[in-house]
């Protein structure tokens, strides 16, 4: 069995202070739920082993998805439901994108990729469950991106330098 790795804990503890500054300035600016596309940065910066390298596909492609939905909307479904309904031309839509993804995925892995995907799939909940930081979809996608960015580029550096400090307390010790 496992033992508590006191190195973790630490690294939980900084972490859950970033989550809460994030939170309470968010809160205070009367920002509620804006923060989501920020925490998915951060599970996939997780998911990719904190491996910098991989912070430009996790944003890029977070960004490609989330305008992927405007991509939807205004490409597919506006100028197709006269004719096909609402449903037909988001499934066109859900096809052209996973195929793209699949098909330009090596190509242009940085856009094309499973943070794209999953980042298309929870903004289409969010919308469909009017979970909007403002009455219209449109401008709440468009802040949605602007949190991914700044506050998702924020976390993977507070993630970095959460690492950073551990490092140099784990130096200071193995000094003494």
């Amino acid at each position: 069995m496992a033992k508590l790795n006191p190195q973790r804990l630490i690294f939980g503890l900084f972490l859950i202070v970033v989550i809460v500054v994030a939170e309470v300035l968010f809160g205070a600016l009367k920002l509620h739920g804006w923060l989501w596309p920020a925490f998915i940065v951060m599970i996939f910066f997780f998911e990719a082993h904190m491996d910098i390298k991989k912070a430009p596909n996790i944003i890029v492609g977070g960004l490609f998805g989330l305008f992927g939905i405007l991509i939807a909307k205004y490409v597919f479904v506006v100028p197709l439901a006269p004719t096909l309904g609402e449903a037909l031309p988001r499934l066109i839509f859900i096809v052209v994108f996973v195929y793209a993804i699949v098909a330009f995925g090596e190509m242009l892995p940085i856009l094309f990729n499973n943070y794209a995907f999953m980042n298309v799939l929870v903004t289409a909940i969010a919308i469909k469950q009017k979970e909007l930081p403002n009455s219209n979809p449109d401008v709440s996608i468009l802040i949605w991106m602007g949190v991914e960015l700044v506050v998702g580029v924020t976390f993977i550096y507070a993630i970095l330098g959460i690492i950073k400090i551990l490092g140099a307390m784990a130096k200071r010790k193995a000094a003494k």
